[in-house]
């Protein structure tokens, strides 16, 4: 069966974006497209017996046009550990219950309905929401794609969460400062004499959540005399049965390891359970520090050291951000930052 030609195979053969063949094809009146651009776009439409996909047309030109609103808001959160891993994500770690739970109680407010989707790892986002009329998209923890494009042309608006290296002219952000976040939980390892401290972390891809803190993590060993050691990282997923792993594998070969920094709460508990399944005994043999103080870190035992991130606060900013862009279409683009904590609990012990 032969493939349905697409926007981006058009935008190929005329030497142009996806989202300009989207403002040609569209008649975008916001959009000012050279003559000969125009041409050369529509030329290569008719070369390759380009089809509209009505689908999409109905997604990105129907607010142009000014017909009614859908009331529906998609949230996509991307699977993007490997499936091999058993990672559920949104099922699995309470970061993601809990944003959810703030995000959608001041839209449901506002009287949208919040759709929550998933997609598995290397699935287009756009394949998501493309074939649904949609007001607004929120998409957590996007990496930069071929989407961005796509998304750029259906003019929706989108709040991207958590996202690094998109292009902040195009979309509405809400961040945290996952560098700073880093660099505070491995510094107060240092400031209370630790030295060896085991990394433990999900995939470190370019311009992600995990690198950052993972950089930050470097900074902070450096700027105290110590030399990174990629022997003590451990990158794998974010989950309980990751953490619990990698505990079972230090717990091999402990190498003098006193304290560990996990980048995330739930994969700071399994390795809390992992060592304690090996005889290790936290704080007492190994300090540990999370990320994102989520409910569990203070139910736990003991009581999880952490950084805490505000996720309600994160849900109710993108929430804000996504109900004020669909009001008002021309709102200036802006990438919001949710402030840092440091909680100390019971985790971490000092060694001078």
């Amino acid at each position: 069966m032969r493939r349905q030609v697409s926007i981006k195979d058009v935008a190929s053969e005329a030497g142009v974006s996806a989202s300009t063949v989207s403002y040609v094809l569209n008649e975008n009146p916001n959009v000012t497209i050279s003559a000969e651009t125009r041409e050369r776009v529509l030329s290569a439409a008719r070369e390759l017996n380009y089809v509209p996909n009505q689908a999409a047309r109905t997604l990105g030109s129907s607010r142009v046009m000014g017909m009614t609103e859908s009331k529906l808001i998609g949230i996509v959160i991307p699977q993007t550990e490997p499936e091999h891993y058993g990672a559920r994500l949104m099922f699995s770690n309470p970061f993601y219950s809990s944003f959810l739970s703030a995000l959608e109680l001041p839209i449901r407010s506002a009287g949208y309905h919040l759709i929550v989707s998933g997609t598995n790892p290397g699935q287009s986002y756009f394949e998501i929401v493309r074939s649904r009329a949609l007001d607004g998209v929120i998409i957590l923890g996007m990496y930069p794609s071929d989407d961005e494009e796509e998304y750029i042309s259906f003019n929706v608006p989108t709040v991207l969460v958590d996202c690094y290296g998109c292009d902040g002219r195009f979309f509405y952000g809400v961040n945290t400062d996952d560098y700073k976040g880093g660099y505070l939980a491995t510094r107060h390892l240092l400031e209370r004499g630790h030295r060896k401290i085991a990394l433990v972390t999900g995939q470190l891809k370019e311009n992600g959540v995990n690198v950052l803190r993972y950089r930050g993590y470097c900074d902070a060993l450096e700027e105290f005399g110590v030399r990174p050691d990629s022997s003590l990282v451990f990158a794998g997923y974010v989950g309980f049965e990751y953490g619990a792993e990698a505990a079972r594998e230090m717990a091999a070969n402990m190498n003098n390891i006193s304290a560990v920094f996990a980048t995330s709460d739930i994969t700071a508990i399994g390795v809390m359970n992992g060592f304690r399944a090996n005889g290790i005994s936290i704080p007492k043999d190994v300090s540990l520090i999370g990320f994102d103080d989520i409910e569990y870190a203070s139910t736990c035992y003991p009581p999880l050291t952490t950084i805490r991130q505000n996720i309600e606060e994160k849900g109710k900013r993108a929430a804000g951000l996504i109900l004020a862009a669909i009001s008002n279409r021309n709102l200036p683009r802006v990438k919001e930052i949710i402030g840092l904590e440091l909680i100390e609990r019971a985790t971490v012990r000092s060694l001078v």
